[in-house]
């Protein structure tokens, strides 16, 4: 049975998408069978793996509604073993179309649950707000993955994030755990850098992964390009930090 893993933190800009995007690549490249679902209105984890959002019939908003299946919704990616639900915007309204939908927290888990045996991962790239869709992922992940980006406001609203990973575990999903935090953009040149993690590492009372993913330049280049960083350039030292990235999520599993 496949692992699922939820990639969230509220706060925007902490590079959620990009590691959505780049672990599952290199998951993949490891030869894992992996699948990314997106339910981030935005759909950059969708463009981001070389899926063009105008051209797909079925998204994860149709999916959401009950008016697709997700065999229906499952497109190939720019990698060899990596399938992606694809996002559009009609996600943002999808919290109001919900409204007094029964059981509407487990709609995700319900189609997930058909085809997980099919996959090794199941990445879920959430938006970067708690609302129904990213309490949806919840129910239906296995573990939470947090991206913490290496700045001053760091901690910032990550107990809330954790509270409400708490209050899934207690109300929807007994088996929720939390993945581990993953530091990104770490800029070694300066000290802000190095006090963000040393301050998170002694405040948080969570798994840590010892991956840090650095402030690269490739890394904020390849989504225009629709590929990930491990294809569009291979040595660089971001695929370098996903691919060791890969390497602990997949330890962790064993």
């Amino acid at each position: 049975m496949g692992r699922v893993i939820a990639i969230s933190n509220q706060k925007g800009g902490v590079g959620k998408t990009t590691t959505a995007i780049n672990l599952s690549a290199c998951l993949a490249e490891k030869g894992k069978k992996t699948l990314v679902i997106d339910i981030d209105p935005q759909g950059n984890a969708t463009s981001g793996l070389g899926v063009d959002k105008g051209k797909v019939e079925n998204t994860s908003y149709d999916l959401l509604l009950g008016d697709t299946t997700i065999w229906e919704t499952i497109e190939s990616s720019v990698c060899d073993g990596l399938k992606v639900v694809p996002s559009e915007r009609g996600l943002a309204g999808a919290e109001i179309e919900l409204i007094g939908r029964e059981n509407r927290e487990y709609i995700l888990k319900e189609h997930v649950d058909k085809i997980r045996d099919n996959y090794d991962f199941i990445i879920i790239d959430c938006p970067p707000s708690l609302n129904t869709l990213t309490v949806n992922a919840m129910t239906t992940a296995d573990t939470v993955l947090v991206p913490i980006q290496c700045e001053y406001y760091a901690l910032e609203g990550l107990s809330e994030l954790l509270y409400t990973i708490e209050l899934v575990k207690e109300r929807l999903n007994s088996s929720l755990e939390i993945e581990g935090v993953v530091f990104t953009m770490y800029d070694a040149r300066t000290c802000l850098s190095l006090q963000v993690v040393e301050n998170v590492k002694e405040n948080l009372q969570e798994n840590i992964y010892k991956t840090i993913i650095p402030r690269n330049i490739r890394l904020a280049e390849a989504p225009s390009h629709g590929l990930p960083i491990n294809l569009y350039d291979s040595k660089s030292a971001g695929a370098d930090g996903y691919r060791n990235l890969a390497d602990e999520v997949i330890e962790r599993g064993i």
